[in-house]
């Protein structure tokens, strides 16, 4: 038996599959379509391990998912498959429509074929976890409560809309059809194989190649920010014991002003791979112009996942940063391989 893990192949989804094969579990299937955040070599790791397959392919594509569902015999779907870059869908809305909300659709419905075939306790074992995001939730003020589960909807940006979009896909077919759905939504993460567009790997990124370190307005958005591999974690703790139906928020404990977050970045490198001559990476933090519709503050509430499956983060921000850097440091030749030509243009463009 297995399961099978949509959006494989990006930066969260590997983690999850790398951190799922190391606990030893059930056989993964990852599926990716290899997009530009997609990259096949985050799972070279797992290349000749009898407990992975990588199948090329998309959520869209229904007959590659319903074969895959009935020949590998999965147990569980983990999607993680998602255009996810706010930016990027102010730019080009389309794309996240496509994948985000139609994509999740036409894989629900898959599912949904797969799942009503299979036998009761099957049906009854059988899990859909959805992972989705803080963002849909829209914004806070600097005194208003995290976000917990019973929070409304409220997303500001297409990217946004259309991750809510899909939430509301998710939980119409546990309503109408049965199908036992979970969903998660997590704050910002960080940590090793982040695709460098998002504001850690990018700061890195540019620090080190003594680029300006870009930040939207004040840099005084706040975000609440979540190591990778407490996330997966959680992911782990949400397929075993969440109730399906449920929805399940979880965050970092760890709200930081973006500035803040920046300034930390180079400090650690600062320590790390000091510029000398009394120079610090500090002084290429350069302010842009704000962002259409930027969110001012998110924050979780994840008192739900800690008392009913107890699960905690194990790492501080401060202690998950600075294993971000060093694997960032460590494995330069990974960063290098996928800021392409066509990333190195888009940045330039959006950041110019």
């Amino acid at each position: 038996m297995s399961i099978l893990v949509t959006g494989a192949a990006g930066f969260i989804g590997s983690n999850f599959v790398l951190d799922w094969i190391g606990a030893g579990l059930e056989d993964v299937v990852s599926l990716d379509k290899l997009t530009y955040a997609g990259n096949r070599e985050n799972l070279a790791s797992l290349d000749g391990c009898a407990q992975h397959r990588f199948v090329l392919g998309a959520i869209e594509d229904e007959a590659l998912v319903s074969d895959l569902l009935a020949s590998e015999n999965v147990t569980a779907v983990v999607n993680f498959a998602a255009e996810s870059h706010v930016d990027r869908s102010i730019v080009g809305p389309g794309a996240f429509i496509d994948t985000n909300v139609v994509g999740t659709f036409k894989l629900l419905d898959a599912v949904r074929r797969y799942w009503s075939g299979l036998s009761a306790d099957r049906q009854d074992s059988f899990r859909f976890l959805h992972v989705s995001t803080d963002e849909v939730y829209g914004s806070l003020g600097p005194d208003e409560l995290p976000f917990s589960e019973n929070n409304p909807y409220r997303p500001n940006s297409p990217y946004a809309a259309s991750k809510a979009a899909s939430d509301h896909l998710v939980r119409s077919y546990g309503e109408t059809y049965g199908l036992p759905v979970l969903i998660t939504n997590c704050s910002n993460n960080y940590g090793p194989y982040h695709f460098p567009e998002k504001l850690i790997p990018l700061v890195i990124h540019n620090a080190l190649r003594g680029k300006p370190l870009p930040l939207y307005g004040d840099g005084r958005q706040v975000r609440d920010w979540l190591y990778v591999k407490d996330h997966c974690g959680a992911l782990r703790a949400v397929l075993k014991g969440g109730r399906p139906g449920q929805t399940y928020n979880v965050g970092g404990e760890s709200e930081r002003a973006n500035i803040d977050v920046v300034k930390s970045v180079c400090d650690i490198l600062d320590r790390l791979r000091p510029l000398g001559h009394n120079r610090t990476y500090a002084d290429q933090i350069t302010f842009v112009k704000d962002r259409p519709g930027h969110d001012r503050r998110y924050a979780i509430d994840a008192r739900k996942l800690k008392s009913e499956l107890g699960w905690r983060p194990l790492e501080s921000f401060e202690s998950g940063l600075e294993k971000t850097i060093r694997w960032n440091l460590d494995n330069s030749g990974w960063v290098e391989r996928v800021t392409s030509g066509a990333y190195r243009d888009w940045v330039a463009r959006h950041y110019a």
